[in-house]
């Protein structure tokens, strides 16, 4: 009779934890954007309906760069926020779909000091040293108890956590990693047994094919939104984001800016030089442009010779110290036979226009924009109008 109890009970647990992983599947086939699919995955590990560890963080492989980046972090910093979060779920009843949707409509969680955290961690694939180098590299979970950590309590993941105990669980696609779940239970210490591990493994393996899935999705997105000499966003791609960017101004009652870049004399460059010569201009003052750039900013191919950046939450007066900078920079920089221009130097002419002052539309921003880029140029060019 105990035997068959026993069974019973297994039985109940292995149902119950695959109705726990069978909903983060579903949530993670509803969607392709990538830091919905990170959000979703992290709900499963730390929701009491999921696997229900205090806080889970997410890193991922950027190959290109040599580098482990932190990602998203959910996850309470004090037993205070704990419990407020944990009293608020029970109180509502909140399911997973509840937990999901409440990221689509809040900014909460990217807006924690936890994620904050997370996302400023940056390690080279070098340190071989590292905890999630060592992860990523073995391919293997690491389960750090309270024993064990204390070879790591030096470690720069181990000193930010203040773990005492730590699990890493490498998220594969096609047996080759592309993240790393870390996730502990800093506030309860209640221990990570077997079947947690077993659980976080299971869904670690799903997890990682659900973010290859939208790695190759939002790389085919901005492949075709991308404008093939400068790799910039192109002229169609650029009309979608100055009106959502404008939606989201009028919205929460912000500022936005839109800059207008024209090079001068560049028929002339092009006259002398040849096209190929000028294309090349064109593919080094774009990669200039996003470098220089705010990462908020969105850096686009306008047509020809002309660019245009999109400055969300940025009013004027700061729009316009922003573009006096770049055209500095742009007059200090090397181009190649820059000295068969009439001034000897490549230099840019810029125009700005911004929300709600100038106009409250696509359009409107675009012919404002122009109309002080052509001022500039009837200034004697390499200035910035407003």
């Amino acid at each position: 009779m105990e035997e068959l109890n026993k069974i019973k009970q297994e039985l109940e647990r292995t149902k119950l934890e695959l109705g726990i992983l069978y909903e983060i599947s579903n949530a993670m086939r509803t969607t392709l954007k990538l830091d919905e699919i990170l959000y979703i995955i992290l709900t499963g590990v730390t929701a009491h309906i999921g696997l229900g560890f205090n806080r889970a963080s997410l890193f991922l492989m950027n190959e290109k760069d040599g580098l482990i980046e932190g990602k998203m972090g959910i996850g309470p910093e004090n037993w205070e926020e704990a419990n407020r979060a944990w009293t608020r779920i029970e109180m509502e009843k909140m399911d997973l779909d509840d937990l999901i949707n409440a990221f689509k409509t809040s900014n909460t969680v990217m807006e924690s000091g936890f994620n904050r955290l997370i996302r400023h961690i940056k390690v080279s694939l070098k340190e071989k040293d590292n905890l999630l180098v060592l992860a990523a590299l073995e391919g293997m979970p690491l389960h750090l108890t309270r024993e064990t950590i204390q070879n790591y309590k030096n470690t720069q993941l181990i000193q930010m956590l203040k773990s005492e105990e730590l699990v890493l669980i490498p998220l594969k696609a096609k047996d080759k990693v592309n993240g790393i779940i870390v996730a502990d239970n800093f506030i309860t210490k209640e221990p990570i047994t077997k079947d947690d591990l077993r659980m976080l493994i299971m869904l670690a393996n799903q997890a990682g094919l659900a973010i290859e899935n939208s790695q190759l999705y939002e790389k085919t997105v901005m492949l075709s939104n991308m404008d093939s000499l400068t790799e910039l966003w192109n002229h169609g791609y650029f009309q979608f984001l100055l009106q959502s960017e404008l939606d989201k101004a009028k919205a929460t009652s912000t500022p936005l800016t839109l800059m207008m870049v024209d090079i001068d004399d560049f028929k002339i460059y092009n006259d002398i030089l040849g096209h190929q010569a000028g294309d090349r201009i064109l593919k080094d003052l774009a990669g200039l442009l996003k470098n220089l750039s705010r990462k908020m900013d969105y850096v686009c191919r306008y047509g020809g010779e002309e660019f245009t950046i999109i400055l969300p939450a940025t009013e004027k007066k700061e729009a316009f110290q922003i573009a006096e900078r770049l055209r500095l920079d742009i007059e200090k920089h090397p181009f190649a036979h820059e000295e068969v221009l009439p001034h000897k130097k490549l230099t840019v002419s810029l125009g700005l226009a911004s929300f709600p002052e100038d106009g409250s539309s696509p359009s409107e921003l675009i012919r404002a924009s122009d109309k002080t880029l052509y001022q500039a140029k009837d200034k004697g060019k390499n200035i910035t109008c407003c």
